[in-house]
């Protein structure tokens, strides 16, 4: 068990006072049994006028911020510490049927997975490169397919960090041979799909062990994919660094596409060229048990 804080920093700068419109934040992480939430605190320069909370679709916590009045700055903090349990050598006893790939989910589980199966961007570029990793000769493990299939990207592409919004197609990754995190995460969650294997997107913070150069994607929000598998549930792969389980990994919000978690996003009122930039600074850091406080 790890205790990590995460410190999510954004800062929005106008050349001229601006009317902010409402901003939706997604800075929560995902408590389960191998995330506890210890302490969390949320501070907003201006303050806003109204701030409150929901859970999405994908139980995703949600802060919908508005605002009155003109700033020429916008600032977001957001603290989490956490307890990270982590399954260094994960073993996922799967149900016997799905063990052996090409398997069928079950009528009870098929409804539910409907959206995780259907893919976002078909394409038989992705579904012959997905193919590599299955057994010419018989039937794949499960298991062993997707391990293969996060390992492969590693190996096959480049990792470049992107600051554009939005994420590549996977025929754009395929091509070029490189992309972000979410870009890759992208890629192996339309590969699933195009084997049949439910799968979708999470967002969140990957922590990086001091001295530990063979982990990607530290300082901004990081993505990964989660595949169901029966018996195991969802399961997360990060092709990005070749993580198979939740080592590192501080999950915050999943959804079926990246268009559905974005960390923050918002509008404003005011000429088009007032915006000057945005600055994003995250860091994940160990703390020492004592150095842990209530949630505010």
């Amino acid at each position: 068990m790890a205790l990590l804080t995460v410190r999510h920093l954004t800062i929005y700068r106008y050349s001229e006072p601006v009317a902010l419109g409402q901003h939706r934040m997604m800075f929560r992480p995902r408590e389960s049994h191998d995330l506890k939430l210890l302490s969390t605190s949320l501070s907003i320069v201006p303050n806003p006028a109204r701030l409150r909370w929901l859970h999405d679709v994908f139980d995703n916590s949600i802060a919908i911020a508005e605002f009155d009045g003109f700033t020429s700055a916008l600032r977001f903090e957001s603290v989490v510490t956490l307890q990270h349990f982590e399954t260094a050598l994960p073993v996922y006893p799967l149900e016997e049927y799905a063990n052996t790939y090409p398997f069928r989910y079950s009528d009870e589980d098929m409804p539910n997975l409907a959206r995780a199966l259907t893919p976002h961007y078909p394409s038989e570029n992705v579904r012959h490169w997905a193919g590599q990793f299955l057994d010419p000769w018989g039937s794949t493990g499960t298991m062993n397919l997707l391990v293969a299939m996060t390992l492969g990207i590693k190996e096959q592409f480049r990792y470049m960090r992107r600051s554009e919004k939005g994420v590549q197609t996977p025929d754009e990754t395929l091509a070029s041979r490189r992309g972000s995190c979410r870009d890759f995460a992208v890629l192996m969650m339309e590969a699933a799909r195009s084997l049949g294997l439910a799968a979708r997107f999470v967002s969140g913070y990957i922590f990086v062990p001091a001295h530990d150069t063979k982990v990607t994607g530290g300082g901004a929000t990081h993505a990964w994919m989660q595949t169901y598998l029966p018996g195991a549930g969802w399961i997360d792969f990060d092709p990005t660094n070749s993580i198979v389980g939740n080592r590192n990994l501080i999950r915050v919000a999943v959804a079926w596409s990246p268009n559905h978690v974005l960390p923050l996003w918002g509008t404003f009122e005011g000429s088009t060229n007032s915006f000057l930039g945005m600055e994003v600074t995250v860091s994940v850091t160990e703390e020492c048990p004592e150095r842990v406080g209530p949630s505010e």
